[in-house]
């Protein structure tokens, strides 16, 4: 009942409903009883409106992204990181994806453990510089969204980035997506969350290529790095990399 549309429709509805038979049975004025079924009609318009309205509302949706990622993006800062991100399928991290971002450049994700353990703090080789942060991204949840898991065709991956992109989030118009060898593009029209030259973004990509990057991650089952990302003309050019298992 904390919903002030559903109120105002409750409202509208139930004086709407009591004024019509009134005004057409006892003042017999055919004007009046049109303006209470129109009453009627915007209480019902009302509360369908607060029943579709969001559980949270995109302000407090935004301040929370925003959140999350200024403090992701002060500790990757603080630790002076510089890697790009490796997205890494549920399978690698006991059912939760989730991105890798290499404490140096000379670290190999394709060394990389078919199961790595949950902590923030992981070591995926056996070298002393397999070492890595794991961080949960925009698109490591986005998965739960999700109805069931794509396959690796160019297809399904387009499928559910459409479905996620434009159906869910209306973040975007929609994608195309070209598989060749361990490389996927992915174009992405009417984009409404570009590229920005921050630190986070340098890092782990764009929300929207974080995204893209964990579907394909868990469709192909393989690790994938965010490896380009540019905007021309409102399109939105991303260019994942399969990272290879040894």
């Amino acid at each position: 009942m904390n919903n002030p549309y559903r109120l105002l429709g409750l409202v509208l509805s139930l004086s709407g409903a009591v004024l019509a038979p009134v005004f057409y049975f006892i003042v017999d004025s055919v004007a009046l009883t049109g303006t209470a079924i129109s009453e009627v009609i915007l209480g019902i318009t009302c509360i369908a409106i607060a029943n579709a309205r969001p559980y949270i509302s995109p302000e407090a949706a935004r301040l929370l992204l925003r959140t999350g990622m200024e403090n992701t993006s002060a500790l990757i800062e603080e630790l002076g990181l510089t890697s790009r991100a490796v997205y890494l399928p549920s399978s690698m991290r006991g059912g939760k994806a989730q991105a890798l971002v290499p404490l140096t450049e000379e670290g190999s994700l394709a060394r990389a453990r078919n199961s790595l353990p949950g902590r923030l703090i992981v070591r995926y080789g056996a070298g002393t510089e397999d070492m890595a942060i794991a961080i949960t991204t925009p698109g490591s949840v986005s998965l739960e969204l999700l109805e069931s898991r794509p396959g690796p065709a160019p297809g399904e991956i387009e499928s559910a980035l459409n479905y996620l992109l434009h159906g869910v989030l209306d973040i975007a118009g929609g994608c195309r997506v070209d598989i060749e060898d361990q490389r996927v593009m992915i174009t992405i029209n009417d984009c409404r969350m570009g590229y920005e030259d921050i630190w986070f973004y340098r890092c782990l990509g764009s929300p929207v290529a974080s995204i893209a990057a964990a579907i394909v991650a868990e469709a192909t089952g393989s690790p994938v790095k965010v490896a380009e990302e540019r905007t021309e003309k409102q399109k939105s050019l991303i260019a994942l990399e399969i990272v290879p298992k040894d």
